[in-house]
């Protein structure tokens, strides 16, 4: 015996090669020939062994699973009963293979029973899988004890892979092939006989996508047809779901989507308050199909529904992988090819066929000719037998004298009297002439590949009009971008308050928190501030708009505002720091944007410079923030305004000055442009606000201790930008310093806050209109050492504008 060396890794890198060959052909992979794994053509050939066919009595489970590990399948029992069991359900397979008679499981995830309680038997569909096998279509090799015989394929007369679909992991490999509509593969089947130079893009417009036997909507975008066109890609499957007044009714999920499981998902986001509004779950399924009910209390009915899809498995994505085997090797499909395969699997098995019936044919012509030359000299033929003295003499005498072969003298020797009829002459004649037509056929069929495809043609017709069905999933084209359900559209476009501290502590309220007052009055708790921190802004907006955060650098950062973690009026709000990507920097000033490509956008600093920049270059949002505008040293951005018109431009200062110039003026500049003086400032004095106007409305002044007045625009005489400005509020130890500045048309609510969280609203028809000089009135009555820091003005509900 001679030991030769190995190294150890060369070893294992050989038997593992092997191994994971045996795992991707043997067992997880499927054949794009006939579609099938192993364990399911070895199910299907062993049930039409036993003649377990449709048309016979229900074997049972155990039965046939014994059957395919004892001759085809040396697997453990548990994982051919799984595979069986897979091919009797409904929700599992667009078209069965198994009849099962029994527990096979259901879509609630419940297992099926035992094998010993549950019984099969073939479909009609199957058996048409398994059609011509006998007539030598495929390939048939040893079993594993060299004791039978199996097909290596199966004949498969219908594109089973495509219309089933499959999935499977093997080793560093998976396959992930969706189900289609029978019907639709049938016709794409045709238009690629048809058409020999058809395409994929043909194709697309037969097979319009997924048909997943538990229906939903599928939604086909770019990573879609991807899948169809290079074989990899992913399709979005939503649940089919109507909201009926205050109910949400599901009457189909998502292809694998295990249902139980599904309504205990939405069942927890209910019970932990995740999603406001659901008041009951009640599962109503039964013969007639799904159906969950959702009972909604005080919500809308389409957002708790967008809510659902985007946090539960009401909206999944299935990966397409089409991996399939061919012959020994793994070949990635696209759709063409898929069709391609099946064509030519299809033609090899027809060409098979129609050489073992005309062999058949051809024998049958030649036992037939022998019979008609013993009719012809039947007395002859008795004598010669009459006179042999064993069967072999006489069988070599027929041979002898009538040059014929062994197998016609056989036949004469085994033909009864009761053929030499004049009637039995004729229907052998009959019979000749008909297999000499066959044979014919058979031989041109066999010559012209053209009338092979008509073949293939009329079978796949006369399967569509036998199996074909109604497509049951609904499909949607759409973009890429849309095959997610957003945040968006789960919320409510609701009017809200963002109170922003200057610590950068951020929280958002609804305006119903706050009940309206008197002017003058002290106002409610609005935020509840941490030591040594103060309120710097409060923001009137929509959920769904977009909060625009400026930083101390310049740079400007994009945040939703619903994603500001709403409070209650007691809570101190959130650190903006943690939601957005800042780098050293501090938020500033935050403003609200919600029409980015019709709108403009004005900076203005402490200094006094001004900019105008338009609002789509800050369309595309970054996580890392980009250069909103270059602030020189010891300066910083007062305030940033959004218009898309105005006339005028006015910029309001802390030391009760303002200026009013033409907004053609002031051009528009890059997104990282510096900009222009706006204001020449005294000493001691810094600009607040920027106001773009028109010719009406009022302007509205507020100071730092609570006094405020309202004045015309067309007070405020035009001049030329970076001038010195006039007067606009007569400051003095009582009144303080001017707070705010902003427009208003007089039939709004105004609220304001004080730098320790207190805020009130009041309607600004309470305001005096005065001149431009005048101290005007008080609004708010502060506590010791507390300032206005901020105001926001809102439109007045109808209701309250009536009163």
């Amino acid at each position: 015996m001679q030991i030769l060396p190995s190294l150890l890794e060369d070893e294992m890198q050989l038997s593992y090669l092997d191994y994971a060959m045996s795992v991707i052909i043997g067992r997880a992979i499927p054949d794009a020939n006939d579609g099938l794994k192993p364990a399911q053509r070895r199910i299907l050939y062993a049930m039409y062994n036993i003649n377990n066919t449709h048309d016979q009595p229900t074997k049972k489970s155990a039965r046939i699973v014994g059957e395919v590990i004892g001759k085809f399948h040396p697997h453990g029992d548990t994982a051919v009963y799984e595979a069986l069991v897979r091919m009797a359900q409904d929700f599992s397979m667009n078209h069965t293979f198994v009849e099962g008679q029994g527990n096979f499981g259901s879509i609630d995830g419940d297992p099926p029973a035992a094998m010993r309680y549950t019984e099969v038997r073939l479909t009609k569909l199957a058996e048409e899988m398994l059609a011509d096998i006998d007539k030598d279509v495929v390939d048939f090799v040893p079993n594993f004890d060299n004791t039978e015989k199996e097909p290596v394929l199966l004949p498969a007369k219908l594109p089973n892979l495509l219309i089933n679909g499959a999935s499977g992991i093997a080793v560093g490999v998976a396959t992930s092939i969706p189900p289609h509509n029978l019907g639709e593969v049938c016709d794409a089947v045709i238009y690629a006989l048809e058409h020999p130079e058809y395409n994929s893009e043909d194709l697309l417009n037969i097979i319009k996508g997924p048909d997943f036997p538990t229906g939903g909507t599928v939604l086909m975008g770019e990573a879609a047809y991807a899948g169809y066109r290079h074989g990899r890609g992913r399709v979005t499957i939503k649940a089919k779901a109507e909201v009926k007044g205050e109910e949400i009714i599901i009457t189909e999920i998502p292809y694998g989507v295990n249902k139980s499981a599904l309504i205990e998902e939405m069942a927890n986001l209910a019970r932990e308050k995740k999603i406001n509004g659901i008041s009951d779950i009640r599962d109503e399924s039964g013969k007639e199909g799904i159906r969950i009910r959702i009972k909604l209390k005080n919500a809308n009915g389409e957002q708790v529904l967008n809510f659902l899809f985007k946090h539960t498995q009401l909206m999944v994505t299935f990966p397409i992988i089409n991996l399939a085997v061919v012959g020994n090797t793994l070949k990635n499909f696209n759709i063409s090819q898929f069709i391609a395969a099946f064509i030519n699997h299809r033609r090899n098995v027809i060409r098979r066929r129609t050489e073992h019936d005309m062999a058949a044919a051809k024998e049958r012509t030649h036992i037939l000719e022998g019979l008609l030359i013993a009719i012809e000299n039947i007395d002859n033929v008795i004598k010669i037998i009459k006179g042999s003295s064993e069967i072999a003499n006489a069988r070599q005498a027929l041979i002898s004298s009538y040059n014929i072969t062994e197998k016609q003298a056989n036949a004469i020797l085994d033909m009864k009297l009761s053929r030499l009829t004049s009637l039995e002459h004729g229907s052998i004649t009959s019979e000749k002439s008909e297999l000499d037509k066959k044979i014919v056929y058979y031989s041109e069929l066999l010559a012209d590949q053209n009338k092979i495809d008509s073949v293939i043609k009329e079978e796949t017709l006369e399967l569509k009009k036998k199996y074909a069905r109604a497509r049951r999933t609904v499909i949607e084209n759409t973009t890429d971008e849309l095959e997610e359900i957003e945040d968006e559209d789960t919320i409510p476009n609701e009017k809200t308050i963002v109170i922003f501290t200057n610590t950068g502590y951020i929280k958002r309220m609804s305006p119903a928190n706050y009940r309206e007052q008197m002017r003058g009055g002290k106002g409610i708790v609005a935020i509840n501030l941490k030591e040594g921190d103060y309120t710097k802004q409060i923001l009137h907006c929509y959920t769904k708009e977009t909060l625009l955060c400026i930083t101390d650098k310049g740079n400007a950062y994009w945040l939703k505002a619903y994603m500001v973690p709403e409070g209650s009026r007691y809570s101190e709000g959130k650190a903006i720091v943690n939601m957005l990507n800042l780098k050293d920097e501090r938020v500033i000033f935050i403003s609200s944007i919600s029409d980015f490509s019709n709108s403009k956008i004005l900076f203005l600093t402490k200094k006094g410079i001004v900019k105008k920049v338009e609002a789509i270059r800050f369309s595309k949002p970054r996580s890392t923030g980009i250069k909103a505008i270059s602030i020189d040293p010891n300066d910083s951005v007062a305030e940033i305004s959004i218009y898309s018109q105005a006339k005028y431009i006015l910029i309001a200062t802390k030391m009760g000055k303002i200026i009013k110039f033409d907004e053609h003026s002031l051009r528009t500049t890059g997104r990282s442009a510096r900009g222009v003086r706006g204001i020449k400032l005294r000493e001691g004095d810094e600009a607040i606000n920027v106001i773009p106007s028109g010719d009406d409305g009022n302007i509205l002044s507020i100071t730092q201790e609570g006094y405020g007045k309202l004045t015309q625009i067309g007070k405020y005489r035009l001049q030329h930008r970076g001038g010195k400005g006039i007067i606009n509020f007569k400051i003095n130890q009582k009144t303080g310093a001017v707070a705010k500045v902003m427009p208003a048309m007089g039939n709004e609510s105004i609220t304001l806050i004080n730098s320790v969280g207190i805020a009130i609203m009041f309607d600004v028809e309470s305001i005096r209109v005065t001149g431009r000089a005048a101290s005007g009135v008080r609004l708010m009555r502060l506590p010791e050492g507390a300032k206005v820091v901020d105001a926001i003005l809102m439109e007045r509900e109808p209701e309250n504008a009536a009163t």
